[in-house]
């Protein structure tokens, strides 16, 4: 079995830091660094640079007000890590190797003043064979190259590129995208070894791969069939007389328990009608079981000699996604797990913290928030990074289904054969790692980049059907590596014949799959109410963190008074916070308005006190999600799921999460809570016969209880039943009349003995703030 080695900092290993302008004075191998003037101080690996320099008290804390542009001038430095460690033991005919999980992002690495590579993705392990080069006594470096410098030394195409910091200067380097600058995270193009290093001892036979198949599934006798495809390596030339055991099972009961002779070190065993069987289901739909599946390699003395253990469930995923999507010819988007359709109620998982090294500590805080939300599905988002195992894990346990981009987002990329292979190497990494995980339920090519040549105006006559990586080069890696995972080319994606149906010109409409941004007014305006998609993957709104949080990220005099209290004009940190990529930046400078804007559609007045404010913007993007994820709910059937944007902050911004950086909740958390549950009552908007009730059940049972709708002021009893509905059912129950006055109507409901609650907010634009923060107390 493979043994491990950390040379983390936590394991006693001391790592210096040295750093200095990436001139042509800058050292180039570690005997130029041993005479050099670069700067040095004591770093922390896994790490970032910019965490060593606080800790060193050369900058102040990014996080807080405009600190974050003093950062902007080590951009353009190169950094070199530095370590000594001892050669652990070794048992006879291991090889060994140097592992990276991650390093950000272009590096050379020495070890014993021999040059054993380079690596140029931020995004995946590296590992070296170094089984000739360890000593006794070791010493490593890792000189890490400014990303800036490194990618103006490409030369740009023009098909589909923003020419913005984004486009222009990242898209050849496979770098967190967000790090240049994005409207939810700062610019911030950090440098550090920022994943766990460690050194891998590999026994003389070992699994090189073992992957797993669901291939069908009986719900109804719970009957299943698998097959497993395995590959090991052995120095031995003769494998005959080996055994090969299978064992797959649970803490109730063992399903499968066979051995088999070995004749060949690569092979695909065929597990048939598997009885019995605990499906993997997400939530609300079952339980998610696991199962420990365990292939053991035996030699003649019935010695272990290899083992490979993974969890996995025994489910099948299917994604029904038409070509296109009109009012005349309705189409499909739908999820289906073990033939069932799945609702999804869930939201975007974007980047931790700009600084990656501490994205392991929000692992499972924000895994936890989503179970308590009840999200079933995660969708993560093309702009970060691929996530650590504990995330997939969680997920798994969970019933949390992963919507998985890969790493590109928003622009067009190159497409000449030296970056096609950084993909191509890069997606056999993510895919290999990532593809066991029952959680995982779809691979996308990219985050928007089909949609980006339309904005602005473009290039919207460009066909993204054309794009190399994601129609030709993705879709082959799953097909090789994951081929029982649906793929979907972009997101949205704009099919040939959507680009078609359009005219020759890109338009998300007539896809089934959107991205509801526009112009981001009245949350009940027809660009949301008469939108035709078959599901959501992004729809947001702002919602101003609590003062406590500003507090928190502004220097003290910029929290409060904006620089104008009539017009709102906002002063230079909140344009920051905003989030402003540089001081000469202007993409982002009028996203504080929204706040006003949106506040300034319901509410008859947008105060100028900030907790009134506060108050004002928080209720708003509260009755906006909740709105939006009822809107989809209640039209269960024709909408198919809804993936709102998101769940946390990754730095102090002011943004459309509903969690800020510091995990202060804003009130559309809990709004969104109590719509998110399997069984829930809803109330839609006034029609011909009134208000709508509608009940949803997002579960494969039967359901019956009682619901209660009272009036707010009055307490007066409006609506009273019982109700049953149908496994995976809706259900309208009654309606009430409309009202001209604003009115709050608290809805209860039962459902065997436990007791949920909702609410509608009835009212006509604008209504005084007052009227709502009188009910307040009653929505906390």
């Amino acid at each position: 079995m493979k043994l491990t080695h950390s040379l983390n900092s936590s394991e006693g290993l001391i790592w210096e830091l040295y750093f200095g302008l990436q001139d042509k004075h800058a050292p180039s191998s570690p005997q130029e660094l041993n005479h050099s003037s670069f700067q040095k101080i004591t770093a922390t690996v896994p790490g970032n640079v910019e965490i060593d320099l606080e800790a060193a008290g050369l900058i102040k804390d990014p996080k807080i007000g405009n600190n974050v542009y003093e950062l902007r001038a080590f951009e353009f430095y190169r950094w070199w890590y530095r370590c000594r460690f001892e050669q652990p033991e070794i048992p006879e005919g291991c090889e060994v190797k140097l592992c990276f999980d991650g390093i950000d992002c272009i590096a050379d690495i020495w070890l014993n003043d021999e040059k054993i590579g380079r690596v140029e993705n931020m995004l995946v392990e590296h590992h070296f064979d170094v089984t000739e080069i360890l000593k006794k006594e070791n010493e490593l470096f890792v000189c890490i190259h400014s990303p800036v410098l490194e990618g103006r030394k490409y030369e740009r195409e023009f098909w589909g590129v923003r020419y913005d910091a984004l486009g222009g200067e990242s898209v050849y380097i496979r770098k967190a995208a967000h790090s240049y600058g994005w409207d939810i995270l700062p610019r911030l193009v950090s440098a550090g070894i920022w994943k766990e290093v460690k050194l891998e001892i590999i026994p003389p036979t070992y699994f090189k791969a073992v992957y797993w198949v669901t291939k069908s599934v009986n719900v109804e006798e719970k009957t299943a069939s698998l097959y497993v495809d395995w590959e090991f390596a052995t120095e031995r030339l003769n494998v005959d007389g080996l055994i090969l055991k299978i064992k797959i099972a649970n803490r109730h009961k063992t399903v499968f328990d066979q051995s088999f002779n070995i004749y060949s070190t690569v092979f695909r065993n065929r597990i048939n009608d598997l009885k019995n069987i605990d499906f993997w289901w997400p939530r609300g739909y079952g339980d998610a079981n696991l199962y420990d599946a365990v292939l053991q390699i035996l030699d003649a003395d019935e010695n272990i000699i290899a083992e490979n253990k993974q969890q996995i469930g025994i489910r099948t995923a299917e994604l029904i996604n038409t070509a296109a999507n009109t009012r005349e010819q309705p189409g499909e988007f739908v999820f289906k797990i073990n033939g069932e359709k799945i609702f999804v109620k869930g939201t975007n998982w974007v980047a931790l913290d700009a600084l990656h090294s501490r994205d392991k500590q929000h692992i499972k805080p924000c895994v936890d928030m989503l179970v308590d939300l009840n999200c079933n599905m995660i969708r993560m988002w093309g702009g970060n990074v691929y996530e650590q195992e504990e995330f997939y894990d969680l997920c798994g346990q969970h019933g949390i289904m992963v919507w998985h981009d890969f790493m590109m987002g928003c622009t067009m990329y190159p497409q000449d054969q030296g970056f096609l292979k950084k993909i191509e190497e890069e997606a056999a990494k993510a895919i290999r790692r990532i593809r066991h995980h029952p959680s995982l339920v779809l691979w996308a090519g990219n985050n928007e980049n089909d949609v980006s040549l339309e904005w602005d105006n473009d290039q919207p006559h460009i066909d993204p059907n054309t794009d190399i990586i994601s129609r030709r080069l993705l879709p082959a890696m799953v097909r090789r590596l994951d081929p029982k995972t649906p793929y979907l080319p972009s997101s949205p994606y704009i099919s040939s014949e959507a680009f078609r149906l359009a005219g020759n010109r890109i338009d998300q409409d007539y896809a089934p799959e959107q991205h509801l941004w526009g112009p981001r007014g009245y949350y009940k305006a027809p660009y949301y109410t008469e939108n035709i998609a078959r599901f959501v993957s992004e729809i947001g709104y702002h919602g101003c963190p609590s003062r406590e949080s500003l507090e928190k990220m502004f220097d003290p005099d910029f929290v409060y008074p904006w620089t104008n209290k009539t017009d709102f004009s906002w002063n230079d940190q909140w344009q920051t916070k905003a989030v402003r990529s540089h001081p000469y930046a202007t993409e982002t400078i009028k996203r504080n308005d929204l706040m006003a804007n949106q506040i300034k559609c319901v509410f008859t007045e947008v105060p100028a006190n900030l907790d009134r404010f506060i108050q004002a913007s928080q209720i708003i993007q509260a009755e906006a999600k909740k709105y939006f994820i009822e809107f989809w709910r209640m039209n269960k059937g024709e909408r198919n799921g809804i993936l709102w944007w998101n769940l946390r902050d990754g730095w102090p911004v002011i943004s459309d999460a509903v969690v800020d950086y510091y995990y202060t909740k804003k009130l559309a958390y809990h709004y969104i809570k109590r719509v998110q549950t399997d069984v829930c009552v809803m109330i839609g908007d006034a029609r011909e016969n009134g208000h709508p009730v509608v009940i949803v059940n997002d579960t494969l049972k039967e359901v019956e209880g009682h619901f209660t709708i009272k009036d707010a002021d009055s307490d007066q009893v409006l609506l009273k039943k019982n109700f049953k509905v149908g496994k995976n059912g809706k259900l309208a129950e009654g309606s009430l009349p409309a009202t001209e006055e604003p009115k709050l109507w608290l809805i209860e409901w039962e459902v065997g003995a436990k007791k949920y609650t909702n609410h509608y907010f009835a009212y006509q634009p604008h209504v005084s703030l007052d009227v709502y923060l009188k009910w307040l107390p009653l929505l906390k």
